[in-house]
């Protein structure tokens, strides 16, 4: 409750948010690169260039390989890379993730109590499904808006008024939960409260640097805020 408003939708980031998937994200970027003379590279390393979608993740860590490695890759080298990848992590997608401490729980306590749940996502549509599924977590959700679902991507006002739209909910009474600046942008494009937590993927900055309304532990502090 806020100021005497109950929140009726919530629509939730998923990497970074929900699931840890750096692991098998890092693995289809490694296959990628290997395949055009790249050393693999450590997650950690991996890890701190997520955030803005598969692309930026791609031209950031050839860029940083080939600058440290005193390396080169052609602009048709690093498209096709980025081909490749998306056919690793068609491999790679829901082997290694796993939900964060205590989100399960709280999705079933807000779906129990009645509130609308969203997966709003920049991953496509069938590695989104893949990685829900792996983790157990599809069932809980109303809603998935992957990457592909429409022309554009968070943090279009757009893909969040879907949600919106597609539930029949109203934005006063939706917040959108995330890990990244992406996310805080999307909320606040599409006029949602705009909330956040501390342990995913933000490029390797703190997310307190993106402005959210609200930083939250985790899934279950954001569960009690809303339902308590």
């Amino acid at each position: 409750m806020t100021g005497g408003r109950r929140y009726r939708l919530l629509t939730i980031d998923l990497d970074g948010t929900l699931v840890d998937t750096a692991a098998e994200i890092a693995e289809a970027a490694n296959r990628s690169i290997e395949e055009f003379g790249l050393p693999r590279q450590a997650v950690p390393m991996i890890t701190g260039l997520i955030g803005a979608g598969a692309r930026e993740l791609m031209n950031r860590l050839v860029t940083r390989i080939c600058a440290e490695q005193g390396l080169s890759l052609s602009h048709s080298d690093r498209e096709a890379a980025l081909r490749r990848f998306d056919v690793h992590y068609k491999a790679t997608a829901g082997t290694a993730c796993r939900p964060y401490p205590g989100v399960a729980d709280a999705l079933a306590r807000l779906r129990g109590a009645g509130v609308l749940l969203a997966c709003v996502t920049n991953k496509e549509t069938r590695y989104s499904e893949q990685v829900l599924a792996a983790c157990g977590l599809s069932r809980w959700f109303d809603l998935l808006v992957g990457g592909d679902t429409l022309a554009v991507k968070k943090p279009d006002a757009l893909v969040i008024g879907h949600a919106i739209a597609t539930l029949a909910a109203e934005r006063e009474t939706t917040a959108h939960v995330g890990d990244s600046h992406v996310d805080v942008e999307a909320a606040r494009n599409a006029g949602v409260a705009a909330w956040a937590v501390p342990y995913g993927y933000n490029g390797g900055e703190p997310i307190a640097s993106a402005g959210p309304d609200m930083i939250f532990a985790g899934l279950g502090e954001v569960a009690r805020h809303v339902l308590d």
